[in-house]
């Protein structure tokens, strides 16, 4: 890949965030610093480079033609891969604005799960005229440009549905040998989440130093390994938070806190908001 010079933005924008679409193109490879999260869905296409991905503990490597679909409130992360430029578009887009479209999207839409899908080279250059179509109708505004928008994420809403039912690809190979063995530490965190876990717990469990466990799970992940846990912990309290009635006291036990003013803390860093507003705001 040759690129000269960065190139970010603009994020343009359809009301003050139902819909947003971006180009970024980076020399070097950035990481996403925090976890983050989000009320909407997010589409992240690959147009050229690599992008490690870390999200509902699985590491997705993302190469040139893939695509990042990401549900609502499924906490993600980004590292760079081997190759240290990238060039991508990213869509984010409210549930409201793709409900509103009388287009047929029913049944698209909450992703099966938040994950990687491979577009084969002949299926690119579709995804890739219709995104660029996006960019276009949000640059120039003409009228009616929204309702061309609504149309054009419908049709490519659709596009990956086809491309996924018709070829279930196998996802890339790891990049380190140590990637796998990564991702299914992550897996047990987010299976053992309730549970008193530490660093060195998993290590010894997987035969691993700490050290060398602590270096590449921040490499893989984004996140150090207390964080992580900490960011699995706080997604539950979040499904029990709009799924059940129960107490705020109640749930930081059953995700693994032991003390609630140290949940609410936490919840707060992570989200930046208490777990009562979220409840309230989210419901």
């Amino acid at each position: 890949m040759s690129m000269i010079e960065d190139r970010i933005g603009p994020k343009y924008r359809i009301g003050e965030n139902s819909f947003t679409i971006e180009y970024m193109r980076r020399h070097e490879g950035n990481a996403m610093p925090q976890p983050h999260a989000h009320p909407f869905y997010e589409l992240y296409y690959l147009l050229e480079g690599e992008r490690v991905y870390s999200m509902n503990g699985q590491l997705l490597t993302a190469r040139k033609g893939d695509l990042i679909l990401i549900n609502p409130h499924d906490v993600h992360t980004t590292s760079r891969g081997n190759k240290p430029g990238f060039e991508r578009i990213l869509i984010g887009f409210s549930p409201s604005f793709a409900t509103g479209m009388e287009l047929g999207v029913c049944g698209l839409l909450p992703f099966e799960r938040s994950r990687l899908l491979h577009f084969p080279e002949s299926e690119q250059q579709e995804m890739e005229r219709m995104l660029w179509q996006m960019m276009r109708e949000c640059k120039e505004r003409r009228p009616h440009y929204e309702m061309v928008v609504r149309s054009l994420l419908a049709q490519l809403l659709i596009h990956i549905y086809r491309v996924e039912e018709n070829s279930r690809l196998m996802s890339p190979g790891p990049i380190h040998p140590m990637q796998d063995k990564i991702g299914e530490i992550a897996a047990y965190v987010n299976r053992h989440y309730n549970e008193p876990l530490t660093l060195e717990d998993a290590a010894a469990r997987f035969y691993i130093s700490p050290s060398y466990l602590s270096r590449m799970f921040s490499r893989f992940t984004g996140f150090r390994f207390s964080e992580y846990l900490r960011v699995v912990r706080v997604r539950e309290a979040q499904r029990r938070l709009l799924s059940t009635q129960e107490r705020v006291q109640l749930i930081a036990e059953k995700v693994g806190f032991e003390h609630t003013a140290h949940f609410n803390k936490t919840f707060k860093q992570v989200t930046g908001t208490t777990p009562l507003r979220y409840r309230k705001e989210h419901r």
